[in-house]
């Protein structure tokens, strides 16, 4: 990744609460919302059980039909953070109130041998 990039993505979880794959876990066990930002190829070789695709790059375009309310609690997850960063700060912008990243991405959610699909 360049570094313009890392800046950016850095920015972006200054904003945003991260939050661990263990975490993320609980909090959908409880009704959170996962939404993967990874590309269609990236989410079709595995992702999160019971999580949502709306890549990065229509998450903003598809986010109000998916979660219409504003306070559902909802976790972007990516490859490894940076991308769901950046995402979950736009949901923000948009005016979701309760919206986090997962740190490590799917590679942690993986690493702490949780479900996927």
């Amino acid at each position: 990744m360049g570094a313009r990039f890392n800046q950016l993505a850095a920015e972006a979880k200054a904003r945003v609460r991260e939050v661990s794959a263990a975490e993320a876990s609980q909090e959908q066990s409880k009704g959170a919302v996962l939404i993967d930002v990874r590309e269609a190829d990236e989410f079709e070789n595995g992702h999160v059980q019971g999580a949502i695709h709306l890549s990065k790059g229509v998450v903003e375009l598809g986010i109000e039909e998916t979660v219409p309310n504003v306070s559902t609690p909802i976790i972007c997850y990516c490859g490894g953070g940076s991308r769901s960063a950046l995402a979950a700060d736009n949901l923000q912008k948009m005016g979701y109130t309760n919206v986090s990243s997962m740190a490590g991405g799917f590679r942690a959610w993986k690493n702490e041998g949780l479900p996927t699909s």
